[in-house]
């Protein structure tokens, strides 16, 4: 399969974004995360600020799942909460930036947004080196000591409700990635060579 696009979902603190932005940097590609907020807020007159207050807001019930998503496929878009037209607002972004060029795709369920394109590549990062994730997040990240593991179970905790309330899936389920990769045991660079390795082909 010609690798064409890769979308990231990572814990926080596995340095999933260091890896996503050097990989693009590598290949001389595009780089998603911020941007698609970036883009949504262009697009709607909304702060970003305020699309990820709306992020937050969402929930892990199956019910709001289901009916989410039976409203999207339903083409009802203006039953959808204020949270539901977000998400379809940067899922229509992410399929545009993914017409002209290959890219790096970072959250954001993009894996969902690009399911019927050709050349996708799930991949999840981890890190299950519990010592090199604190360190991360407090050097890398800026997060004082005492708050380091609240933090990563915040973002952690919005990233799972986030992607189960749009995608009635899993974040988290491994067996649904193509790859899922260490960063605990591979380190960055070798995550980004794996990656880069599939595009090359």
């Amino acid at each position: 399969m010609n690798c064409r696009y890769i979308t990231i979902e990572r814990e926080y603190g596995s340095g999933g974004t260091q890896i996503a932005r050097q990989l693009a940097a590598r290949k001389e590609i595009a780089c998603f995360g911020r941007e698609i907020l970036e883009e949504v807020s262009r697009e709607n007159d909304i702060s970003v600020e305020k699309i990820e207050r709306y992020e937050e807001t969402a929930t892990n019930s199956i019910l709001y799942s289901v009916y989410m998503l039976s409203q999207m496929a339903a083409g009802n878009a203006d039953m959808l909460s204020n949270e539901g037209h977000i998400h379809v607002a940067e899922q229509s972004v992410i399929r545009r930036l993914a017409a002209d060029h290959p890219a790096v795709f970072l959250g954001h369920c993009a894996s969902e947004a690009l399911k019927e394109y050709e050349g996708v590549v799930t991949v999840y990062i981890r890190c299950t080196d519990e010592a090199a994730k604190r360190k991360r997040i407090i050097q890398e990240y800026g997060i004082p000591a005492v708050s380091a593991e609240q933090v990563r179970h915040k973002y952690d905790r919005k990233r799972a409700i986030y992607y189960y309330a749009n995608t009635a899936q899993k974040w988290d389920d491994l067996r649904k990635y193509d790859l899922v990769l260490d960063s605990g045991k591979l380190g960055i660079d070798r995550c980004v060579d794996v990656l880069g390795a599939l595009m090359e082909h």
